[in-house]
């Protein structure tokens, strides 16, 4: 008995209001349970998807579905569109996910543009993708230009507004919409008050505060965000430096994919109610700027900081950064959340620095750099090193058969046309030669590279191998004067996380053995790492 068809539905609306109004969904999925009916489909799965655009691939019901598809076996034989432009707007990542699915044996299938699977039907889908894609950029262009008129007449363009500010409804209204403006919330504009008052005077008994005392003073008072979260160190700089609290909120500063700043020419400034005055704002800055601390030299690699960058604390997965005690005597690892919110943002740890390199870095020594446990951890990573070397002879012996059946066509070719059966001047009979050629040609060069590639192919890692770099790397880890190198202990770990009761060291298998062939490779003498030093200035020497 033959299965049916398993098809999966994809539904698919831009905006929210769209999804609210609950427009065109449902005419989505009538169309799609007629469809799968008229061809006898079953429907495994409904994956719908309430206003997100499909400019890119940061969906959740799409990203759920792809994962179902590309499951070994997939869950689903089709998925089930009524136009690709619902499945993506973006030519490339359409093409990227319908061969992604196609590996796996899944096909995407559009009710109202119906293809086949041959050529021309790619090439027809692939030109749809470009004008969805060309449409959306220009509805996207269209849509910002009266989004920014929008502003510069003082009204609001639906996203959050700034804490201090609540949306309502301005008394004007254009068709069918009613325009929204920004007024001052009293309860949250008292917070921002504080913040500035804070920040210019302190808070009575002290000096005026920066960004990390006005976040701890928040806190311990029990003043909390809007959400009702903890004031954290970045949450109070960007109150103290937005000119919305002066009345001027400034529209369209950056790019909403790549959150990149955009040209002062395409920002808009939007006049909102003001909560502080311009003065306060003024003093405030000059005092933001003030404590700026100075912009230091960057730290390379073989600084005498050990565990900057991979140490984390357990608790909230923030990193654990340095302080310092004692006029700079004594130095601790803490919990950067710890630092800017005290106790009550994370009760993490804060260990003396020398005691946790030491404890990190003997345990690697003491462990990891065994003969046996290397062996034992890259066993599993050098046997798909020997399958992946198994499948690129294949595909060379592969290649190697596919030029010399173009080469064996073009020799039959060859003879027809010496014994008068085929007319070289036939235009068919040059295209399929140019053809048969391209394709030996490329088949031949592709088998080239694909040797050469394995003839740059890693050494192979003997159990001698493995004492030497384990040896040399216990040796090399050390400095002259007793501490360990922050570039060797990081290509053997590559995060540490601080619990209350236990330390977790971690590292990638993958890493540990690309460090293992750079010490093996006749290039590299011992422990072969990646390193990061000033560059030396050609041809400008310092002594003529």
């Amino acid at each position: 008995m033959t299965m049916p068809v398993r098809a999966a539905l994809y539904l698919r609306v831009s905006t929210g209001r769209q999804a609210d109004n609950d427009l065109s969904i449902p005419d989505q999925r009538r169309q799609a349970k007629a469809y799968c009916a008229s061809r006898g489909w079953e429907i495994v799965a409904d994956y719908v998807e309430p206003g997100l655009s499909a400019t890119d691939n940061r969906r959740p019901e799409f990203q759920r579905m792809i994962d179902s598809a590309t499951t070994k076996p997939p869950a689903l034989d089709v998925i089930l569109v009524h136009s690709f432009s619902r499945f993506f707007r973006d030519q490339f990542q359409l093409e990227f996910y319908v061969r992604r699915l196609a590996k796996a044996g899944v096909r995407l299938v559009s009710i109202t543009q119906e293809l086949g699977d041959d050529p021309m039907s790619n090439m027809i889908r692939q030109i749809m993708a470009l004008f969805d894609e060309y449409q959306s950029k220009e509805n996207a262009k269209h849509t910002l230009r009266a989004m920014k008129e929008n502003a510069r007449q003082g009204f609001w363009n639906g996203a959050l507004p700034p804490v201090g500010y609540r949306i309502v409804e301005a008394s004007e209204q254009r068709g069918h919409r009613t325009k929204k403006t920004l007024e001052i919330d009293p309860v949250q504009a008292e917070t921002v008050r504080l913040i500035f008052r804070l920040a210019r005077e302190g808070n009575g008994s002290s000096r005026p505060m920066g960004v990390k005392s006005i976040a701890t003073h928040l806190n311990a008072t029990g003043i909390r965000t809007r959400d009702g979260g903890r004031w954290g160190v970045d949450a109070v700089h960007k109150v103290l430096t937005r000119t919305t609290y002066v009345g001027r909120h400034r529209f369209n500063t950056k790019f909403w994919k790549t959150r990149e700043r955009k040209a002062e020419t395409e920002i808009v400034e939007m006049a909102v109610p003001a909560i502080v005055d311009k003065d306060e704002f003024e003093v405030v800055q000059m005092l933001l700027k003030s404590r700026s601390p100075a912009m230091t030299a960057p730290r390379i690699v073989s600084g005498p900081t050990l565990l900057t960058g991979i140490c984390f604390c357990a608790a909230c997965g923030g990193a654990m950064t340095l302080r310092t005690g004692k006029s700079g005597r004594y130095r601790y690892y803490t919990c950067c959340t710890k630092a800017r919110q005290g106790e009550t943002g994370c009760p993490g740890r804060t260990v003396p620095m020398e005691k946790l390199d030491t404890v990190v870095a003997e345990y690697i020594e003491q462990r990891l750099l065994q003969p046996k446990r290397l062996e034992q951890l890259l066993s599993h990573v050098l046997d798909r090193r020997t399958e992946r070397a198994e499948r690129r002879k294949l595909h060379i012996t592969e290649l190697r058969k596919r030029a010399a059946e173009a080469d064996a066509k073009l020799k039959r070719l060859y003879d027809a046309i010496e014994n008068g059966i085929a007319d070289l001047s036939d235009p068919m009979l040059k295209d399929r030669i140019s053809e048969l050629k391209a394709t030996r040609d490329q088949a031949r060069l592709d088998a080239e590279r694909a040797e050469e590639a394995i003839d740059r192919a890693e050494p192979t890692i003997t159990p001698q191998a493995l004492k030497t770099f384990a040896r040399t790397a216990r040796k090399r880890m050390r400095t002259d004067s007793g501490g360990y190198r922050r570039d060797h202990l990081r290509a053997l770990a590559q995060r540490v996380e601080v619990d209350q009761k236990e330390l977790r060291i971690m590292g990638s298998k993958s890493v540990l053995l690309r460090t293992l062939v750079a010490a093996e490779s006749a290039k590299t003498a011992g422990f072969g790492v990646p390193s990061s030093v000033p560059k030396w200035r050609t041809r400008h020497d310092s002594n003529v």
